[in-house]
């Protein structure tokens, strides 16, 4: 298991390194601050312990940089209520306070050993065939529309706030379309450094810049045949949204550092969860690439306004995790429930799965209690 370690006490650090260095099953990596870590981390670390109070980037900063990537373990010597809870609805998965020993963080490792061993071997499980855990009356509206432009090669932009379920959506419209056998490409312009999105999608040639030292395929290239999923698209540089449009328009794209044109045939779908409206006031979004892309618009509600919804999704998830996990069948209190239904969801179904899965875990009974789900605040 490779761990990742953000400290930025030099002595702490080090306590830690020779510590771990007796357990060889753990490759440890440490970092003297968030902003080294995230220039380093790749998809071969399997877990990332930090400090919160952090100089640079704290550590809630920086969990939410790495937009769910990693499982975090958070460490801190001066927590409060407020921010383990913050940390929580991020999905931390344990929060370890100083001074702590060594069996302490180790034992917190290997729980997380335990739980990434158990998603491995736990089979892909759906509530129904469309792959939408909920079925409330504000989701079917939605559904109905995306069924009938699943037919359709029209672009659609999908609208909603963070966590609503746009790449589900995304990819219930590929699976559903003309397009199903190609592939499915995803994106996200928030995670991808702004000097690296040109490459990413267009493609390069060897030789194009310094660190080319073989041609790539971009990810319209990728997705050819397919769907190309552009997630966060308020986030495009503006300097780039010329050539994206010059892309859909002309339907071929052209790497860096080649004179040549290469056809595409693909379906764009992209989401955002800003103004795109008051972007173009402002002069962040180009105009012609917003209508470009919104042929069809499809807005998500929260998790909020398909209230009907949550008790469903919450039973079916405890079960699911129940079996993941190979626990005894778990319910919900009243109590629990009650807090459900008033409990405002700034984190929409993305935070309600963490908050039942988080539940399931550390519930000490086969009744999961209102205080087991971590919703003090934020109460509508």
């Amino acid at each position: 298991m490779k761990i990742a370690i953000v400290e930025d006490d030099i002595n702490m650090r080090k306590s830690l390194e020779i510590a771990m260095s007796d357990y060889k099953e753990f490759e440890i990596i440490t970092f003297k601050n968030a902003i080294d870590a995230l220039k380093k981390l790749d998809a071969s670390f399997d877990l990332v312990i930090t400090d919160i109070n952090m100089p640079k980037m704290d550590g809630i900063e920086f969990v939410k940089e790495l937009n769910g990537r990693y499982e975090v373990i958070i460490m801190t010597g001066n927590a409060t209520l407020s921010r383990a809870i913050e940390s929580i609805q991020l999905g931390v998965k344990d929060f370890l306070l100083k001074p702590f020993d060594v069996d302490t963080l180790v034992a917190a490792i290997k729980r997380e050993a335990k739980i990434q061993k158990a998603q491995k071997k736990a089979p892909k499980t759906k509530s129904n065939s469309s792959g939408f855990l909920g079925s409330s009356k504000a989701l079917q509206e939605v559904l109905k529309i995306a069924d009938k432009a699943c037919k359709t090669d029209a672009s659609i932009l999908l609208l909603g706030e963070s966590g609503v379920g746009k790449e589900v959506f995304a990819d219930y419209i590929h699976k559903n379309s003309p397009r199903a056998k190609g592939p499915f490409v995803a994106i996200n312009m928030a995670a991808i450094p702004e000097n690296l999105i040109e490459s990413e999608l267009f493609g390069f040639e060897k030789g194009a810049f310094t660190d080319a030292s073989e041609a790539k395929a971009g990810q319209f290239e990728l997705a050819q045949g397919g769907t190309l999923f552009l997630d966060e698209i308020a986030e495009m540089p503006y300097s780039l949204q010329a050539k994206l449009l010059r892309a859909l328009q002309e339907k071929e794209v052209r790497r860096l550092g080649s004179s040549k044109s290469i056809k595409i045939d693909i379906r764009v779908v992209s989401a955002t969860n800003a103004d795109l409206t008051q972007k173009i006031k402002d002069g962040e979004f180009r105009e012609d690439l917003y209508y470009r892309l919104n042929t069809i618009p499809l807005t998500i509600p929260p998790l909020r306004q398909r209230k009907d919804e949550i008790s469903e999704i919450a039973n079916a998830m405890i079960e699911i995790n129940c079996k993941k996990y190979s626990f005894e069948t778990k319910t919900l209190s009243e109590d629990a429930k009650e807090q459900l239904l008033a409990y405002a969801w700034p984190g929409n179904i993305r935070e309600l799965l963490s908050v039942i899965e988080r539940a399931v875990i550390l519930s000490e009974s086969s009744t999961i209690k209102a205080d087991e789900l971590f919703l003090q605040n934020k109460i509508q």
